[in-house]
């Protein structure tokens, strides 16, 4: 390897155009991805991730098949919901607001309808016609009769009316082909209520919008903020904390050259995966390749620009810093990209997408590393790179931080101890993370989806619906007596839950008609319901039934036991009627039941990058031994940011696993600096503990700049309104500045105890350059 990287680095230095042309190449293809139609783009899209995306499980939908002339309501079928509170719907004055809100919502061109109270069928089986809500002329005692009727109707109360009467939904479907602005979905909504309220002075209302446009607008909006915000806080944190560290702007534009071009390949590039909208991509993609790339870039920097203050040209000098750390950066890089492609094991599409991405990432920025900071050293911007060398910060005062290798080397027995023992105790309180989800997570603090839900989630008992679903064999007539029986236990089972809301069903709307009887003879009142009533909840041509139920926005970790309790009583169910299969489905069981998935695939992510970087290691180091120690350092910045996590009360999400699995790919970087340099002095010196000695003075400037550096540019997103961000930010800062300590303290303490030059074979050396002013350099070195 060291062969041809010198090899590599010479032919580099000795054709700059060859390699422009190449740059040149790539900048091209990259352009054309930008530039590139959606139609063209598909014929990129590999057939394996088209066909993973086609398989990407999803929250099964049951279609009911209903006759053609029945249109059965539904409660949970919304664009937008606008939730209006008031401390009294019935009284005169809000009642004849809320008419003319809905008429006026009604009468816009992009709404296809509005359903609320006064949309719900009729139960009366005489066929008359009830209105829920009186006329505004209504005395207040026919008021407040209604009011105590509205909430005990089964299809109201808990469903578009909380129990409490304060709370009202406007169930909102839009004609999209009329739907030209985003904001109409939302702020124009809540702008004709407020216009149409304001015309009545006894109507209090207050006006959130909720479902799932809101929702989504909300993240939409907030993620390409925070894509343009703190991408220019981070850059502009890494620029800033760059030219303190390197005490010369050249370097840290040459420096910053690099990620830059890589950045712009890997969007290009992943165009024509067809990757561009996944938003760890958009936000977290960018950053990331530059903070990685930085940390190639910056080791790379500092070796150029000690032989150029050591009297090398530009030329020389680029090829001999290529050649000293080329092999650690191709490491890095490798690594990293494993770390990275390990999150393709996973189940959840984004996180797929995200890992396919940082490894096309991660590869095109090592290429940008090594091709345009050794040419930009060539030009004019090179001619000072070394202007403040051995002047910054660190290197000043590196001679101090020096005391810690003595004192690593003096106890190498108890602090290599140390290290393996409390990277184990801190993995088994890291084991102990439970994995859990919300949906606020994904919304900004504060945001009026995020209040919204909250609020639905105490007024209505939560936003989403789930379901048992209820079927039965052809030997059970569709109006046979058992059909509500075993309806009904569901029903009770449900009632049992503190967490399940408001379970509703086609008992709750016999229940609701006049009369007292048993279940044969309620059953026999099925007939005189409204079609679209009955099928809501019951489908007697497919021989099927549901029992719908809210779902609160707790974390789905919450309703574990719960919806356990649940299946458990459904086989107990099953048991008493053998005819009958009983199913607890939606959404929110659906992403529990894959709730464990998210663990699996941690763990198969984490658990294939390690033994793959292992083996990568090993064979790079040609010793086992080196892979097996660079273990620990490895994985002591992730146990010390899971042990954060289950202390700080957090729990393992998507989010999670992507940090962790970024985590590593970075963390394993400095190590890899670090033993490279220990190898290469080996070769030069004949104590173990000096080449420690010199690899820690050789790297550590570089390590502790780019640690700086990183840690400096997670910290902007620490500032982010997104939970996700955040979390991602403190994750990957914690872990990086551990990493650093795991490097410069544990590390060295297992290299003297463990990597001794009779545990460990020899490397090979590196081929001499044979440009005599080179070796003179040398020699004064």
């Amino acid at each position: 390897m060291f062969r041809a990287f010198n090899r590599c680095s010479v032919w580099m230095a000795d054709h700059p155009v060859m390699v422009t042309l190449f740059i040149l190449l790539l900048s091209g293809i990259a352009l054309l991805g930008y530039t590139m139609p959606e139609e063209v783009r598909d014929w990129f899209t590999p057939a394996p991730v088209k066909q993973v995306q086609k398989e990407t499980p999803s929250a099964p939908r049951k279609v009911r098949e209903v006759p053609p002339d029945v249109d059965p309501i539904s409660l949970t079928d919304a664009d937008t919901i606008l939730v209006i509170d008031s401390e009294d719907f019935f009284t005169p004055e809000r009642i004849k607001a809320l008419r003319e809100i809905v008429e006026q919502i009604e009468s816009l061109d992009y709404v296809r309808s509005v359903f609320w109270l006064e949309d719900i069928p009729n139960l009366n089986i005489f066929g008359l016609r009830e209105p829920l809500i009186p006329n505004e002329r209504a005395s207040q005692k026919r008021l407040e009769a209604a009011k105590e009727k509205t909430v005990a109707h089964p299809l109201v109360g808990g469903q578009l009316l909380s129990v409490d009467g304060k709370t009202l939904l406007l169930m909102i479907k839009f004609d999209w082909l009329h739907v030209t602005d985003d904001d109409a979905c939302t702020i124009g909504l809540k702008e004709v209520a407020r216009g149409v309220a304001a015309k009545y002075p006894g109507a209090d209302f207050s006006f959130l919008t909720t479902g799932r446009v809101p929702i989504y607008l909300t993240a939409v909006r907030t993620h390409n903020a925070n894509k343009v915000k703190y991408q220019v806080i981070g850059y502009g944190m890494i620029l800033f904390m760059a030219v303190i560290l390197f005490r010369g702007i050249s370097a840290v534009i040459i420096v910053a050259l690099a990620p830059m071009f890589g950045v712009f390949l890997t969007m290009g590039f992943i165009q024509f995966l067809d990757f561009q909208d996944n938003p760890f991509n958009d936000v977290v993609l960018p950053v990331l390749l530059s903070l990685v790339g930085l940390t190639d870039g910056v080791h790379l920097m500092v070796q150029i620009r000690k032989h150029r203050a050591a009297g090398l040209s530009g030329r020389d000098a680029a090829r001999r810093g290529v050649q000293e750390v080329g092999l650690a950066c191709l490491l890095t890089s490798v690594t990293t990209a494993i770390g990275f492609g390990s999150l393709s094991l996973a189940h959840h599409e984004t996180v797929r997408e995200f890992g396919y991405s940082c490894v096309v990432g991660v590869l095109l920025t090592f290429i940008a590393v090594i091709t345009v900071i050794p040419l930009a050293c060539r030009t004019w911007l090179g001619r000072s790179i070394h202007v403040g060398y051995g002047k910054g910060i660190i290197d000043r005062h590196l001679g101090r931080i020096s005391v810690i290798i003595e004192m690593v080397l003096k106890r190498t027995r108890l602090i290599s101890s140390l290290g393996i023992g409390v990277t184990a105790v801190l993995i088994l309180i890291s084991l102990t993370l439970r994995p859990d989800e919300r949906r606020a997570n994904m919304l900004p603090d504060g945001s009026e989806a995020a209040v919204a839900l909250n609020h639905m989630d105490r007024a209505m008992g939560g936003l989403e619906h789930s379901r048992v679903h209820v079927t039965w064999d052809d030997d059970v007539p569709s109006d046979s007596p058992e059909v509500l029986v075993a309806i009904s236990e569901v029903d009770d089972l449900l009632l049992q839950e503190e967490l399940i809301g408001h379970p509703i069903s086609i008992r709750n709307i016999l229940g609701a008609l006049p009369g007292e009887g048993k279940p044969e003879e309620r059953m026999s009142m099925m007939d005189l319901l409204p079609p679209p009533l009955k099928r809501a909840f019951y489908t007697p041509e497919r021989n099927q039934a549901e029992v719908s139920f809210h779902v609160q926005d707790l974390g789905i970790a919450r309703y574990g036991p719960t919806f356990t309790r649940i299946e458990e009583g459904l086989k107990t169910i099953g048991a008493a009627h053998p005819h009958f299969q009983f199913e607890l489905t939606g959404s929110a069981v659906w992403r529990w039941r894959n709730l464990y998935q998210i663990v699996v695939d941690l763990a198969a992510s984490l658990g294939s990058a390690a033994i793959i970087i292992l083996v990568v290691l090993a064979f790079a180091f040609r010793s086992l031994r080196l892979g097996l120690i660079s273990i620990i350092p490895n994985m002591f910045p992730l146990a010390v940011t899971g042990t954060f996590l289950v202390f700080t009360g957090q729990s393992l999400e998507i989010v999670s696993v992507c940090a962790f699995t970024v985590c590593l790919g970075i963390a394993v970087d400095d190590t890899i600096h670090f033993l490279t340099r220990f190898r290469e002095e080996q070769l030069l010196v004949d104590s173990d503990e000096e080449a420690i000695r010199r690899a820690f003075t050789g790297v550590g400037t570089a390590l502790i700049m780019t640690t700086v550096i990183l840690v400096a540019g997670f910290s902007t997103v620490i500032f982010s309104d997104m939970r996700d961000q955040r979390i991602f930010a403190i994750m990957s800062g914690l872990t990086i500045s551990s990493a650093l300590f795991g490097d410069l303290v544990f590390l060295p303490a297992l290299l003297a105890r463990y990597a001794k030059r009779s545990q460990v074979p020899a490397m090979e050396e590196p081929e001499e350059l044979s440009d005599p002013m080179v070796e003179q350099t040398l020699v004064r070195e």
